[in-house]
């Protein structure tokens, strides 16, 4: 021991240097998050531009991006950067999206179109578990294909994967499975408003299949009004209203999928949903409860969309692309599943009940 320390008879001194040394100053924290955040904000603001450019799906050009820069990674100064875009971007970007959704556009729905809109997300659920027992794949792999497919594409399979981990879903699986969801939303936004159109839809009934059965949110909404404005106000609230459905769907796979101690901790405590989707459904309802000026809607949504988009990235970047290879076509194919089933309940649907 030093001679400054030589009359510290319980240590305090020597203890609150330690802990002084222990914490990190703010600045140091941000230069070690430095590294990974520019280059994927940098990727982020690339796919940004295409998709203005190239009307191409901005989360699917951030994934493509980020796999295609996943050699960065190999400088470890990049894996807090990139960890922190990963996990807190997504977190708060789906308490952001929390501002576009309100309790009265669920009830605005109806009570028979939401139990179909039930019906429609169960479907695509079942066939992503079905395919996958079927190929092999594990449970949490249908769940985190046919969650995604059934709620909100890629923000959904974000906060499922938080939920599930990567003990249950690979990261090469995790990858693999947001650029099929990308895709497959991408051909639904073109293809389901010339099939409602080829179906003679009226605009109600075009509305509700195009915002039942296309996965990302913006994809869903513009999908919709292509159609028509009337078929996009409809599609737009049967779109929000599976986004509302988020928060329950993440608590339920959080309370099944318990971590190896869950055993030993109260019941109350299983029952605990992550808190960004406690603050998600706190947010939804304060945007119940308050009117939010409207320009303050659309900057929320341009935040949670930016957030996302860095997430996403992130995630790609972290990603190993010889992995993502090497799963093959099975382990698309519950994502493929849950799409096609979502597509033909939510036909059956607009056709019967509306």
């Amino acid at each position: 021991m030093s001679a400054q320390h030589a009359g510290d008879l319980y240590g305090e001194m020597f203890l609150a240097e330690q802990g002084q040394a222990a914490k990190p100053s703010r600045l140091e924290t941000w230069k070690k998050l430095w590294p990974g955040l520019a280059i994927c904000g940098i990727a982020s603001i690339a796919a940004a531009w295409l998709s203005e450019h190239y009307g191409a799906p901005i989360i699917l050009m951030g994934l493509l991006i980020g796999l295609s820069l996943n050699f960065v990674t190999s400088d470890t100064r990049t894996h807090p950067g990139l960890d922190f875009a990963s996990k807190a971007c997504l977190r708060w970007g789906i308490v952001v999206l929390g501002t576009q959704v309100t309790l009265a556009q669920i009830v605005a729905l109806g009570p028979v179109p939401f139990l179909a809109l039930l019906m429609v997300m169960a479907a695509a659920m079942g066939a992503a578990l079905l395919v996958a027992r079927m190929t092999g794949a594990s449970t949490a792999i249908g769940i985190l294909a046919g969650g995604a497919t059934a709620i909100c594409g890629a923000s959904a399979a974000l906060a499922l994967f938080g939920v599930l981990g990567g003990k249950r879903v690979s990261q090469a699986q995790f990858a693999l499975t947001l650029v099929v969801i990308s895709m497959a939303s991408a051909l639904a936004m073109s293809f389901y408003p010339p099939l409602a159109g080829m179906m003679h839809l009226d605009d109600r009934q075009a509305g509700f299949l195009i915002g039942a059965s296309i996965h990302d949110v913006a994809q869903a909404i513009g999908g919709g009004y292509a159609y028509s404005d009337v078929a996009g106000s409809y599609a737009t609230i049967v779109k929000l209203s599976r986004v509302a459905l988020l928060a329950p769907v993440v608590a339920v796979v959080s309370l099944i999928f318990t971590d190896e101690d869950a055993g030993q901790r109260h019941w109350i405590r299983k029952l605990a949903m992550p808190w960004f989707i406690t603050l998600f459904l706190a947010v939804v309802v304060i945007n119940s409860l308050v009117t939010i000026p409207p320009f303050v809607v659309h900057l929320n949504l341009t935040l949670s969309k930016a957030l996302l988009l860095l997430a996403v990235t992130a995630t790609a970047m972290r990603s190993r692309l010889d992995l993502v290879m090497q799963m093959g076509w099975r382990a698309a194919m519950p994502v493929v599943a849950a799409t096609l089933a979502s597509l033909l309940v939510a036909t059956a649907f607009s056709m019967v009940i509306l």
